[in-house]
């Protein structure tokens, strides 16, 4: 037996497919220039960290991960905390679905780099060089994703993160390890993406 659809839920759902259409074809603005600058200097800093401390990460990968997954879960905090506040601040009436959509656009690649680190490091312990190329060629696929509602010129950050990621698939062995791998590729890959926001934002000129 089916019941008839009532007109105000109908009108509900209807406003939902259009806030959701709008924010889809609307430029994401929550991502903040200079937030992303520190996370570059995080990664620098994790790379000092490492040259320093670690200077034989093959022989002590846990260590190894420790560092850079710090490290990456504390830049993903605060652009979170950022990108909160700020999508609120500049897109108010659509800011859930603009944060949804952007979650939607990166969280496969991050998830993909999480389950590619537990396989190689579980399954095939002897591949785990491989890691750092392989998280730089994820990333690149999450901004890839995300390009369409973000700056155009975009795009050049993620063939940065591409070829770094091949880049240190290349060396072939536990040089992709180095300390500058990671650091010289998110420090200038960030720095690129808050250039390209500050570029594209009167809102992050203004921060700076």
């Amino acid at each position: 037996m089916s019941f008839p659809i009532h007109p105000l839920d109908k009108a509900l759902g209807d406003i939902t497919s259009i806030r959701r259409q709008v924010a889809r074809t609307t430029e994401f603005r929550g991502y903040g220039a200079a937030t992303l600058a520190v996370t570059g200097a995080f990664a620098i800093l994790a790379a000092v960290t490492q040259a320093f401390l670690l200077p034989d990460p093959a022989n002590h990968i846990g260590n190894y991960l420790r560092i850079w997954m710090t490290t990456a879960i504390l830049s993903a905090v605060l652009i979170g905390m950022q990108t909160l506040t700020r999508t609120r601040r500049i897109h108010s009436g659509l800011a859930d679905e603009m944060i949804l959509m952007a979650v939607e656009q990166f969280l496969p690649s991050v998830g993909a780099g999480a389950l590619l680190s537990i396989v190689l490091v579980r399954f095939v312990p002897g591949s785990v060089w491989m890691l750092p190329g392989l998280w730089q060629i994820t990333f690149s696929l999450g901004v890839f994703s995300s390009c369409r509602f973000l700056p155009k010129p975009m795009t050049a950050a993620g063939c940065w993160y591409l070829l770094t990621g091949l880049t240190c698939i290349a060396l072939g062995d536990t040089r992709a390890l180095t300390p500058w791998t990671m650091g010289i590729a998110y420090g200038v890959g960030q720095l690129l993406v808050a250039a390209v926001l500050l570029w594209g934002s009167k809102e992050d000129r203004d921060e700076f």
